[in-house]
Protein backbone atom coordinates (compact mmCIF):
# COMPACT_ATOMS: atom_id res chain seq x y z
CA UNK A 1 0.00 0.00 0.00
CA UNK A 2 1.24 3.46 -0.86
CA UNK A 3 0.85 5.89 2.03
CA UNK A 4 0.75 9.66 1.57
CA UNK A 5 1.57 12.00 4.44
CA UNK A 6 0.80 15.67 4.84
CA UNK A 7 3.50 18.20 4.09
CA UNK A 8 3.66 19.23 7.74
CA UNK A 9 4.17 15.61 8.87
CA UNK A 10 6.97 15.06 6.37
CA UNK A 11 8.66 18.26 7.53
CA UNK A 12 8.28 17.09 11.15
CA UNK A 13 9.94 13.79 10.23
CA UNK A 14 12.83 15.72 8.66
CA UNK A 15 13.27 17.97 11.71
CA UNK A 16 15.36 15.55 13.84
CA UNK A 17 17.87 15.19 11.00
CA UNK A 18 18.08 18.94 10.48
CA UNK A 19 18.43 19.56 14.23
CA UNK A 20 21.29 17.04 14.30
CA UNK A 21 23.10 18.85 11.49
CA UNK A 22 22.20 16.23 8.88
CA UNK A 23 20.18 18.48 6.61
CA UNK A 24 22.89 18.41 3.95
CA UNK A 25 22.79 14.60 3.90
CA UNK A 26 19.03 14.67 3.34
CA UNK A 27 19.50 17.08 0.44
CA UNK A 28 22.10 14.84 -1.14
CA UNK A 29 19.81 11.82 -0.91
CA UNK A 30 16.95 13.78 -2.44
CA UNK A 31 19.17 15.19 -5.18
CA UNK A 32 20.51 11.75 -6.05
CA UNK A 33 16.98 10.37 -6.34
CA UNK A 34 15.92 13.30 -8.52
CA UNK A 35 19.01 12.79 -10.67
CA UNK A 36 18.06 9.12 -11.10
CA UNK A 37 14.53 10.01 -12.24
CA UNK A 38 15.96 12.43 -14.83
CA UNK A 39 18.33 9.76 -16.15
CA UNK A 40 15.43 7.30 -16.40
CA UNK A 41 13.32 9.74 -18.40
CA UNK A 42 16.18 10.47 -20.78
CA UNK A 43 16.82 6.75 -21.24
CA UNK A 44 13.14 5.99 -21.87
CA UNK A 45 13.05 8.80 -24.44
CA UNK A 46 16.06 7.32 -26.23
CA UNK A 47 18.33 10.21 -25.31
CA UNK A 48 21.73 10.12 -23.66
CA UNK A 49 23.26 12.57 -21.20
CA UNK A 50 26.36 13.66 -23.07
CA UNK A 51 25.48 16.73 -25.10
CA UNK A 52 21.98 16.98 -23.64
CA UNK A 53 20.72 20.29 -22.27
CA UNK A 54 18.85 20.99 -19.04
CA UNK A 55 17.39 23.96 -17.20
CA UNK A 56 16.99 23.99 -13.43
CA UNK A 57 14.35 26.31 -11.97
CA UNK A 58 15.70 26.99 -8.49
CA UNK A 59 13.65 28.77 -5.84
CA UNK A 60 14.82 30.13 -2.52
CA UNK A 61 14.03 27.06 -0.39
CA UNK A 62 15.33 23.55 0.04
CA UNK A 63 13.61 22.39 -3.14
CA UNK A 64 15.77 24.79 -5.10
CA UNK A 65 18.83 23.35 -3.37
CA UNK A 66 17.80 19.78 -4.21
CA UNK A 67 17.34 20.78 -7.84
CA UNK A 68 20.72 22.52 -7.99
CA UNK A 69 22.50 19.50 -6.49
CA UNK A 70 20.78 17.30 -9.09
CA UNK A 71 21.95 19.78 -11.73
CA UNK A 72 25.51 19.41 -10.42
CA UNK A 73 25.28 15.64 -10.98
CA UNK A 74 23.96 16.16 -14.51
CA UNK A 75 26.85 18.48 -15.29
CA UNK A 76 29.29 15.75 -14.28
CA UNK A 77 27.54 13.41 -16.73
CA UNK A 78 28.06 15.74 -19.70
CA UNK A 79 24.76 17.63 -19.62
CA UNK A 80 24.88 21.39 -20.28
CA UNK A 81 22.82 22.86 -17.43
CA UNK A 82 21.57 26.40 -16.85
CA UNK A 83 20.10 27.39 -13.49
CA UNK A 84 17.29 29.92 -13.62
CA UNK A 85 17.08 31.49 -10.16
CA UNK A 86 13.53 32.56 -9.36
CA UNK A 87 14.62 34.52 -6.28
CA UNK A 88 17.58 36.67 -5.33
CA UNK A 89 17.82 34.47 -2.23
CA UNK A 90 19.12 31.01 -3.02
CA UNK A 91 20.74 28.15 -1.10
CA UNK A 92 24.36 29.26 -1.23
CA UNK A 93 26.16 25.91 -0.86
CA UNK A 94 24.16 24.21 -3.60
CA UNK A 95 24.71 27.11 -5.99
CA UNK A 96 28.47 27.03 -5.30
CA UNK A 97 28.58 23.29 -6.00
CA UNK A 98 26.56 23.78 -9.17
CA UNK A 99 28.83 26.59 -10.40
CA UNK A 100 31.99 24.65 -9.51
CA UNK A 101 30.81 21.78 -11.70
CA UNK A 102 30.59 24.15 -14.68
CA UNK A 103 26.98 25.31 -14.48
CA UNK A 104 25.84 28.81 -15.32
CA UNK A 105 23.08 30.71 -13.55
CA UNK A 106 20.88 33.70 -14.30
CA UNK A 107 18.27 35.56 -12.26
CA UNK A 108 14.75 35.48 -13.64
CA UNK A 109 13.24 38.94 -14.09
CA UNK A 110 10.94 40.64 -16.55
CA UNK A 111 13.78 41.45 -18.93
CA UNK A 112 15.27 37.94 -19.02
CA UNK A 113 11.96 36.07 -19.00
CA UNK A 114 11.26 35.77 -22.78
CA UNK A 115 14.72 34.46 -23.61
CA UNK A 116 14.85 32.07 -20.65
CA UNK A 117 11.40 30.65 -21.42
CA UNK A 118 12.45 30.03 -25.03
CA UNK A 119 15.71 28.43 -23.86
CA UNK A 120 13.83 26.14 -21.45
CA UNK A 121 11.40 25.15 -24.21
CA UNK A 122 14.31 24.00 -26.37
CA UNK A 123 16.07 22.03 -23.60
CA UNK A 124 15.92 18.27 -23.18
CA UNK A 125 15.10 18.51 -19.46
CA UNK A 126 13.45 21.14 -17.26
CA UNK A 127 13.63 20.58 -13.49
CA UNK A 128 11.00 22.42 -11.45
CA UNK A 129 12.46 23.33 -8.04
CA UNK A 130 10.64 26.61 -7.51
CA UNK A 131 8.42 25.83 -4.50
CA UNK A 132 8.39 23.10 -1.86
CA UNK A 133 5.97 21.61 0.65
CA UNK A 134 6.04 24.69 2.87
CA UNK A 135 4.67 27.01 0.19
CA UNK A 136 1.04 28.07 0.06
CA UNK A 137 -0.95 29.38 -2.87
CA UNK A 138 -0.08 29.30 -6.54
CA UNK A 139 2.79 30.77 -8.48
CA UNK A 140 2.72 34.53 -8.74
CA UNK A 141 4.40 37.37 -10.57
CA UNK A 142 7.40 36.62 -12.75
CA UNK A 143 7.46 32.86 -12.05
CA UNK A 144 3.81 32.53 -13.09
CA UNK A 145 4.57 34.51 -16.25
CA UNK A 146 7.56 32.25 -16.95
CA UNK A 147 5.40 29.12 -16.76
CA UNK A 148 2.86 30.61 -19.15
CA UNK A 149 5.61 31.64 -21.55
CA UNK A 150 7.21 28.19 -21.38
CA UNK A 151 3.86 26.51 -22.10
CA UNK A 152 3.30 28.81 -25.08
CA UNK A 153 6.72 28.01 -26.48
CA UNK A 154 6.93 24.28 -25.65
CA UNK A 155 3.33 23.21 -26.18
CA UNK A 156 1.25 20.87 -24.01
CA UNK A 157 2.62 17.81 -22.24
CA UNK A 158 2.62 14.87 -24.62
CA UNK A 159 3.50 17.01 -27.63
CA UNK A 160 6.45 19.00 -26.34
CA UNK A 161 10.02 17.71 -26.63
CA UNK A 162 11.17 19.06 -23.25
CA UNK A 163 10.83 16.55 -20.42
CA UNK A 164 9.65 18.24 -17.21
CA UNK A 165 10.58 16.76 -13.84
CA UNK A 166 9.08 18.17 -10.64
CA UNK A 167 11.30 18.27 -7.57
CA UNK A 168 9.16 16.92 -4.68
CA UNK A 169 5.96 18.35 -6.20
CA UNK A 170 4.93 20.53 -9.13
CA UNK A 171 5.29 24.10 -7.89
CA UNK A 172 1.95 25.70 -7.13
CA UNK A 173 -0.19 22.66 -6.30
CA UNK A 174 -1.74 22.29 -2.86
CA UNK A 175 0.55 19.83 -1.11
CA UNK A 176 -2.30 18.29 0.89
CA UNK A 177 -5.27 18.91 -1.39
CA UNK A 178 -3.99 18.81 -4.96
CA UNK A 179 -5.76 22.14 -5.45
CA UNK A 180 -4.26 24.16 -8.30
CA UNK A 181 -4.44 27.93 -8.26
CA UNK A 182 -2.81 29.57 -11.25
CA UNK A 183 -0.33 28.14 -13.76
CA UNK A 184 1.57 24.93 -12.97
CA UNK A 185 4.25 23.17 -14.98
CA UNK A 186 2.68 19.87 -16.04
CA UNK A 187 5.37 17.33 -15.14
CA UNK A 188 6.18 14.17 -17.02
CA UNK A 189 7.43 12.78 -13.70
CA UNK A 190 7.65 13.88 -10.09
CA UNK A 191 10.41 12.75 -7.74
CA UNK A 192 8.92 13.20 -4.27
CA UNK A 193 11.05 12.77 -1.16
CA UNK A 194 10.45 10.74 1.98
CA UNK A 195 6.84 9.87 1.18
CA UNK A 196 4.08 10.67 -1.26
CA UNK A 197 2.07 13.77 -0.44
CA UNK A 198 -1.74 13.72 -0.80
CA UNK A 199 -1.74 16.53 -3.35
CA UNK A 200 0.24 14.33 -5.74
CA UNK A 201 -2.54 11.74 -5.74
CA UNK A 202 -5.68 13.88 -5.80
CA UNK A 203 -7.46 15.87 -8.49
CA UNK A 204 -5.56 18.43 -10.54
CA UNK A 205 -2.41 17.82 -8.50
CA UNK A 206 -2.32 14.21 -9.67
CA UNK A 207 -2.75 15.36 -13.27
CA UNK A 208 0.12 17.83 -12.90
CA UNK A 209 2.44 15.31 -11.21
CA UNK A 210 2.67 12.82 -14.07
CA UNK A 211 4.46 9.60 -13.16
CA UNK A 212 5.16 9.53 -9.43
CA UNK A 213 8.49 8.29 -8.04
CA UNK A 214 8.83 8.16 -4.25
CA UNK A 215 12.48 8.61 -3.25
CA UNK A 216 13.36 7.20 0.15
CA UNK A 217 15.59 9.47 2.22
CA UNK A 218 15.44 7.58 5.51
CA UNK A 219 12.55 9.33 7.27
CA UNK A 220 10.63 7.66 10.09
CA UNK A 221 6.96 8.36 9.44
CA UNK A 222 5.59 5.67 11.76
CA UNK A 223 4.42 8.22 14.40
CA UNK A 224 2.17 9.89 11.83
CA UNK A 225 -1.21 8.89 10.40
CA UNK A 226 -1.35 8.73 6.60
CA UNK A 227 -3.45 11.48 5.07
CA UNK A 228 -4.28 9.23 2.11
CA UNK A 229 -3.42 5.81 0.84
CA UNK A 230 -3.51 3.96 -2.47
CA UNK A 231 -3.96 0.24 -2.92
CA UNK A 232 -1.36 -1.59 -4.95
CA UNK A 233 -1.96 -4.80 -6.85
CA UNK A 234 -1.00 -6.99 -3.91
CA UNK A 235 -3.52 -5.18 -1.71
CA UNK A 236 -6.37 -5.74 -4.16
CA UNK A 237 -5.26 -9.37 -4.50
CA UNK A 238 -5.60 -9.79 -0.72
CA UNK A 239 -9.28 -8.90 -1.03
CA UNK A 240 -10.01 -11.53 -3.68
CA UNK A 241 -11.72 -14.48 -2.03
CA UNK A 242 -10.51 -17.56 -3.90
CA UNK A 243 -12.83 -20.60 -3.97
CA UNK A 244 -11.89 -23.66 -1.94
CA UNK A 245 -12.65 -27.35 -2.40
CA UNK A 246 -15.78 -27.18 -0.23
CA UNK A 247 -17.20 -24.01 -1.75
CA UNK A 248 -20.45 -23.87 -3.72
CA UNK A 249 -22.21 -21.07 -5.55
CA UNK A 250 -23.89 -19.73 -2.42
CA UNK A 251 -20.81 -19.76 -0.21
CA UNK A 252 -18.82 -17.90 -2.85
CA UNK A 253 -21.15 -14.92 -2.57
CA UNK A 254 -24.49 -13.99 -4.09
CA UNK A 255 -24.89 -10.49 -5.51
CA UNK A 256 -28.26 -8.93 -6.15
CA UNK A 257 -28.42 -6.38 -8.96
CA UNK A 258 -31.38 -4.00 -9.24
CA UNK A 259 -30.21 -2.04 -12.25
CA UNK A 260 -31.56 -1.06 -15.63
CA UNK A 261 -34.99 0.06 -16.73
CA UNK A 262 -37.05 0.13 -19.89
CA UNK A 263 -35.36 3.43 -20.70
CA UNK A 264 -31.80 2.27 -19.90
CA UNK A 265 -31.68 -1.54 -20.17
CA UNK A 266 -27.97 -1.70 -21.01
CA UNK A 267 -26.88 -0.61 -17.53
CA UNK A 268 -28.12 -3.92 -16.12
CA UNK A 269 -26.22 -5.91 -18.75
CA UNK A 270 -23.00 -4.02 -17.98
CA UNK A 271 -23.26 -4.29 -14.20
CA UNK A 272 -24.09 -8.01 -14.29
CA UNK A 273 -21.34 -8.80 -16.79
CA UNK A 274 -18.73 -6.96 -14.75
CA UNK A 275 -19.80 -8.70 -11.54
CA UNK A 276 -19.57 -12.14 -13.11
CA UNK A 277 -16.14 -11.37 -14.55
CA UNK A 278 -14.88 -10.27 -11.12
CA UNK A 279 -15.74 -13.65 -9.61
CA UNK A 280 -18.90 -14.24 -7.61
CA UNK A 281 -20.90 -17.40 -6.96
CA UNK A 282 -24.18 -16.09 -8.34
CA UNK A 283 -25.75 -12.91 -9.63
CA UNK A 284 -29.47 -12.46 -9.01
CA UNK A 285 -30.94 -9.87 -11.34
CA UNK A 286 -34.07 -8.04 -10.20
CA UNK A 287 -35.83 -5.80 -12.69
CA UNK A 288 -38.26 -5.56 -15.60
CA UNK A 289 -38.88 -8.76 -17.53
CA UNK A 290 -37.71 -7.23 -20.80
CA UNK A 291 -34.43 -6.15 -19.20
CA UNK A 292 -34.02 -9.56 -17.58
CA UNK A 293 -34.33 -11.15 -21.04
CA UNK A 294 -31.55 -8.90 -22.32
CA UNK A 295 -29.39 -9.77 -19.30
CA UNK A 296 -29.97 -13.49 -19.99
CA UNK A 297 -29.02 -13.05 -23.60
CA UNK A 298 -25.60 -11.77 -22.60
CA UNK A 299 -25.18 -13.61 -19.29
CA UNK A 300 -27.33 -16.77 -19.21
CA UNK A 301 -25.84 -17.78 -15.84
CA UNK A 302 -27.54 -14.85 -14.10
CA UNK A 303 -30.71 -15.74 -12.18
CA UNK A 304 -33.58 -13.38 -12.92
CA UNK A 305 -36.35 -12.21 -10.62
CA UNK A 306 -39.08 -9.64 -11.11
CA UNK A 307 -39.91 -9.68 -7.39
CA UNK A 308 -38.66 -7.83 -4.34
CA UNK A 309 -35.29 -7.62 -2.64
CA UNK A 310 -36.54 -10.09 -0.03
CA UNK A 311 -37.36 -12.62 -2.79
CA UNK A 312 -33.86 -12.35 -4.30
CA UNK A 313 -31.83 -13.38 -1.27
CA UNK A 314 -28.32 -12.01 -1.64
CA UNK A 315 -25.27 -11.10 0.43
CA UNK A 316 -24.78 -7.69 -1.22
CA UNK A 317 -26.63 -5.45 -3.66
CA UNK A 318 -25.95 -3.11 -6.55
CA UNK A 319 -28.78 -0.61 -7.00
CA UNK A 320 -29.36 2.37 -9.24
CA UNK A 321 -27.42 2.05 -12.53
CA UNK A 322 -29.81 2.93 -15.34
CA UNK A 323 -32.78 2.78 -12.98
CA UNK A 324 -33.98 6.36 -13.28
CA UNK A 325 -37.78 6.87 -13.53
CA UNK A 326 -38.52 3.24 -12.58
CA UNK A 327 -40.66 3.08 -9.44
CA UNK A 328 -40.12 -0.65 -8.91
CA UNK A 329 -36.36 -0.26 -9.07
CA UNK A 330 -36.59 2.70 -6.71
CA UNK A 331 -38.46 0.51 -4.20
CA UNK A 332 -35.85 -2.22 -4.54
CA UNK A 333 -33.13 0.35 -3.83
CA UNK A 334 -34.95 1.51 -0.69
CA UNK A 335 -35.41 -2.09 0.47
CA UNK A 336 -31.76 -2.95 -0.17
CA UNK A 337 -30.64 0.13 1.74
CA UNK A 338 -32.80 -0.94 4.65
CA UNK A 339 -31.49 -4.52 4.66
CA UNK A 340 -28.24 -3.82 6.50
CA UNK A 341 -26.33 -5.64 3.75
CA UNK A 342 -23.45 -4.14 1.78
CA UNK A 343 -25.04 -2.04 -0.98
CA UNK A 344 -23.36 -0.26 -3.90
CA UNK A 345 -25.50 2.77 -4.78
CA UNK A 346 -25.16 4.50 -8.12
CA UNK A 347 -27.00 6.95 -10.36
CA UNK A 348 -30.80 6.76 -9.97
CA UNK A 349 -30.66 5.31 -6.45
CA UNK A 350 -28.49 8.03 -4.92
CA UNK A 351 -31.57 10.13 -4.18
CA UNK A 352 -33.01 7.23 -2.14
CA UNK A 353 -30.19 7.13 0.41
CA UNK A 354 -31.60 7.72 3.93
CA UNK A 355 -30.28 10.52 6.11
CA UNK A 356 -27.78 8.17 7.74
CA UNK A 357 -26.50 4.70 6.80
CA UNK A 358 -23.46 2.59 7.63
CA UNK A 359 -20.05 2.27 5.96
CA UNK A 360 -21.14 -0.95 4.21
CA UNK A 361 -23.20 1.31 1.92
CA UNK A 362 -20.94 2.50 -0.90
CA UNK A 363 -22.12 5.58 -2.79
CA UNK A 364 -20.55 6.04 -6.23
CA UNK A 365 -21.44 9.54 -7.49
CA UNK A 366 -19.72 11.70 -10.04
CA UNK A 367 -19.17 15.34 -9.09
CA UNK A 368 -22.61 16.49 -10.27
CA UNK A 369 -24.38 13.76 -8.32
CA UNK A 370 -22.30 14.52 -5.24
CA UNK A 371 -23.33 18.15 -5.49
CA UNK A 372 -27.00 17.07 -5.35
CA UNK A 373 -26.33 14.68 -2.47
CA UNK A 374 -24.66 17.45 -0.46
CA UNK A 375 -27.33 20.00 -1.36
CA UNK A 376 -30.00 17.64 -0.01
CA UNK A 377 -28.11 17.72 3.29
CA UNK A 378 -27.81 21.48 3.47
CA UNK A 379 -24.39 22.02 1.88
CA UNK A 380 -24.60 24.19 -1.23
CA UNK A 381 -21.45 23.73 -3.32
CA UNK A 382 -20.83 23.93 -7.06
CA UNK A 383 -19.61 21.12 -9.26
CA UNK A 384 -16.39 23.02 -10.17
CA UNK A 385 -15.53 23.33 -6.46
CA UNK A 386 -15.98 19.58 -5.99
CA UNK A 387 -13.84 18.79 -9.03
CA UNK A 388 -11.11 21.14 -7.79
CA UNK A 389 -11.01 19.70 -4.25
CA UNK A 390 -12.54 16.21 -4.49
CA UNK A 391 -11.09 14.73 -1.29
CA UNK A 392 -12.55 17.49 0.87
CA UNK A 393 -16.08 17.01 -0.41
CA UNK A 394 -15.98 13.20 -0.54
CA UNK A 395 -14.93 13.20 3.11
CA UNK A 396 -17.68 15.67 3.94
CA UNK A 397 -20.27 13.50 2.22
CA UNK A 398 -19.06 10.42 4.11
CA UNK A 399 -19.29 12.36 7.36
CA UNK A 400 -22.83 13.57 6.63
CA UNK A 401 -24.23 10.24 5.45
CA UNK A 402 -22.19 7.66 7.37
CA UNK A 403 -21.63 5.88 4.04
CA UNK A 404 -18.46 5.08 2.18
CA UNK A 405 -18.25 7.58 -0.70
CA UNK A 406 -16.47 6.82 -3.96
CA UNK A 407 -16.17 10.00 -6.03
CA UNK A 408 -15.42 9.32 -9.68
CA UNK A 409 -12.91 11.40 -11.61
CA UNK A 410 -9.46 11.30 -13.21
CA UNK A 411 -8.39 9.95 -9.85
CA UNK A 412 -10.94 7.98 -7.87
CA UNK A 413 -11.34 9.25 -4.32
CA UNK A 414 -12.84 6.91 -1.71
CA UNK A 415 -13.74 8.40 1.67
CA UNK A 416 -14.67 6.33 4.71
CA UNK A 417 -16.88 7.92 7.39
CA UNK A 418 -13.96 7.41 9.81
CA UNK A 419 -12.00 10.00 7.79
CA UNK A 420 -9.73 7.46 6.09
CA UNK A 421 -9.08 8.35 2.46
CA UNK A 422 -8.11 6.09 -0.44
CA UNK A 423 -7.06 7.50 -3.80
CA UNK A 424 -6.69 5.38 -6.94
CA UNK A 425 -5.19 6.56 -10.23
CA UNK A 426 -5.24 3.26 -12.12
CA UNK A 427 -7.46 4.18 -15.04
CA UNK A 428 -7.24 5.80 -18.42
CA UNK A 429 -9.12 8.77 -19.90
CA UNK A 430 -10.61 6.27 -22.37
CA UNK A 431 -12.88 5.13 -19.51
CA UNK A 432 -14.68 8.49 -19.68
CA UNK A 433 -17.46 6.87 -21.66
CA UNK A 434 -21.09 5.86 -21.15
CA UNK A 435 -21.51 2.69 -19.12
CA UNK A 436 -18.12 2.70 -17.42
CA UNK A 437 -19.73 3.55 -14.08
CA UNK A 438 -22.12 0.61 -14.42
CA UNK A 439 -19.20 -1.79 -14.75
CA UNK A 440 -17.48 -0.23 -11.74
CA UNK A 441 -20.61 -0.80 -9.67
CA UNK A 442 -20.70 -4.44 -10.73
CA UNK A 443 -17.05 -4.98 -9.78
CA UNK A 444 -17.43 -3.42 -6.33
CA UNK A 445 -20.68 -5.30 -5.77
CA UNK A 446 -19.03 -8.63 -6.60
CA UNK A 447 -16.18 -7.94 -4.18
CA UNK A 448 -18.65 -6.93 -1.48
CA UNK A 449 -20.70 -10.10 -1.93
CA UNK A 450 -17.66 -12.36 -1.68
CA UNK A 451 -16.39 -10.57 1.43
CA UNK A 452 -19.70 -10.03 3.24
CA UNK A 453 -19.11 -13.03 5.51
CA UNK A 454 -15.30 -12.89 5.53
CA UNK A 455 -14.28 -11.84 9.04
CA UNK A 456 -10.57 -11.83 8.21
CA UNK A 457 -10.59 -9.50 5.20
CA UNK A 458 -9.71 -6.31 7.06
CA UNK A 459 -6.84 -7.91 8.97
CA UNK A 460 -5.45 -9.50 5.79
CA UNK A 461 -5.21 -6.07 4.27
CA UNK A 462 -4.09 -4.34 7.45
CA UNK A 463 -6.94 -1.84 7.69
CA UNK A 464 -9.42 -1.12 10.47
CA UNK A 465 -12.73 -2.98 10.29
CA UNK A 466 -14.55 0.33 9.86
CA UNK A 467 -12.47 1.05 6.74
CA UNK A 468 -12.94 -2.32 5.03
CA UNK A 469 -15.67 -1.13 2.68
CA UNK A 470 -13.61 1.86 1.59
CA UNK A 471 -10.77 -0.55 0.80
CA UNK A 472 -13.21 -2.78 -1.13
CA UNK A 473 -14.36 0.22 -3.18
CA UNK A 474 -10.74 1.22 -3.82
CA UNK A 475 -9.94 -2.33 -4.94
CA UNK A 476 -12.89 -2.16 -7.32
CA UNK A 477 -11.53 1.09 -8.74
CA UNK A 478 -8.11 -0.52 -9.19
CA UNK A 479 -9.54 -3.51 -11.08
CA UNK A 480 -11.77 -1.24 -13.16
CA UNK A 481 -8.89 1.11 -14.02
CA UNK A 482 -6.49 -1.68 -14.94
CA UNK A 483 -9.15 -3.33 -17.10
CA UNK A 484 -9.66 -0.02 -18.88
CA UNK A 485 -5.94 0.27 -19.54
CA UNK A 486 -5.86 -3.23 -21.00
CA UNK A 487 -8.85 -2.49 -23.20
CA UNK A 488 -7.33 0.80 -24.39
CA UNK A 489 -4.39 -1.09 -25.85
CA UNK A 490 -6.84 -2.26 -28.53
CA UNK A 491 -8.14 1.25 -29.18
CA UNK A 492 -11.05 3.25 -27.74
CA UNK A 493 -12.68 1.40 -24.84
CA UNK A 494 -15.96 -0.35 -25.67
CA UNK A 495 -17.50 -0.89 -22.25
CA UNK A 496 -19.63 -3.87 -23.28
CA UNK A 497 -16.41 -5.83 -23.95
CA UNK A 498 -14.76 -4.83 -20.67
CA UNK A 499 -15.61 -8.08 -18.78
CA UNK A 500 -12.91 -9.85 -20.80
CA UNK A 501 -10.35 -7.41 -19.46
CA UNK A 502 -11.80 -7.48 -15.93
CA UNK A 503 -11.34 -11.24 -15.85
CA UNK A 504 -7.79 -10.92 -17.14
CA UNK A 505 -6.92 -8.35 -14.45
CA UNK A 506 -8.41 -10.57 -11.73
CA UNK A 507 -6.31 -13.46 -13.05
CA UNK A 508 -3.17 -11.30 -12.85
CA UNK A 509 -4.02 -10.33 -9.27
CA UNK A 510 -4.57 -13.97 -8.33
CA UNK A 511 -1.10 -14.73 -9.68
CA UNK A 512 0.30 -12.11 -7.30
CA UNK A 513 -1.13 -14.11 -4.39
CA UNK A 514 0.46 -17.40 -5.40
CA UNK A 515 3.69 -18.13 -3.51
CA UNK A 516 6.88 -18.35 -5.55
CA UNK A 517 8.19 -21.94 -5.63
Amino acid sequence: MLFAFSGSDVRAAEAPFIDAGQGHALMQKAAHGLFGVVLGLLRDAGRGTYGATAVVLAGSGNNGADALYAGERLLRRGVAVTAVLTSERVHAASLRAFTAAGGSSVLLDDASLPGLAAHAASADILIDGILGTGATGGLRGTTAAFVRAFDDAAGPRGRRTTLVVACDLPSGIGVDSGLVEGPVLQADATATFGAAKPGLLIGDGAVAAGELDVVGIGLDLSPFTPAARSLLGADAAALLRLPGARDHKYSRGVLGVAAGSTRYPGAAVLAVGAALATGVGMVRYAGPAAVAALVHERSPEAVASTGSVADARSQAWVVGPGAVDDDDQRRRAVDALGSGLPVVVDAGALTEVPEHVGPQVVLTPHAGELRELLAARGLDVGRPEIEADPARFALRAAELTGATVLLKGFTTVVAAPSGTLFVQADGTPWLATAGAGDTLSGIIGALAATLADDDGAASRLGVAEEDLWAAVAAAGALIHGRAGRRAALRGPVVVSTLPVDIGAVVAELIDERRPVT
